[in-house]
């Protein structure tokens, strides 16, 4: 089940978002019923979020906080169940950084839910080999949706 709150007071395409992550779990085959919570909050919410969990300053633009620990499975394994976890974007972040990252605030802001659930599922970004692997999926994953929305 993929749950969504929208708290930052900015309009967001929610639907399109749910859309968007059960999207991702079926193509990483991640069970339909695993549990999974996207939160959209203000700035101040976020930096207050990023210096509690992550002990940094200011507002960013996604955090990750995993609940059970699932992972992709293997090719003959079944589909993980469980609690994926939560997903926190702070849209106000990503509408400011999305012409950096040649994207739309709309891109933006579904790169970024791709890339929160991805940590959701153990891929990390602090290593260089990590970041080529993550990075890669990361694009895969939003070129597939691109592709699959129109």
């Amino acid at each position: 089940m993929i749950d969504i709150n929208n708290e930052s007071g900015i309009p967001a395409d929610e639907q399109d978002l749910v859309r968007l992550a059960g999207f991702v779990l079926r193509t990483l085959r991640i069970h339909a019923q695993a549990d999974l919570s996207i939160l959209l909050v203000d700035e101040a919410t976020m930096a207050s979020y990023n210096t509690e969990f992550m002990d940094h300053t200011g507002p960013t633009d996604v955090l990750s906080f995993p609940m059970d620990e699932l992972r992709l499975p293997a090719a003959d394994e079944p589909p993980p169940r469980g609690m994926l976890g939560d997903v926190v974007l702070c849209p106000a972040v990503t509408a400011r950084q999305a012409a950096e990252n040649g994207r739309n605030p709309r891109q933006e802001a579904e790169y970024l839910l791709i890339h929160g659930i991805l940590h959701l599922l153990g891929y990390d970004h602090a290593a260089p080999a990590e970041k080529a692997v993550m990075f890669a999926m990361n694009d895969r994953l939003a070129a597939a949706w691109a592709a699959a929305r129109h």
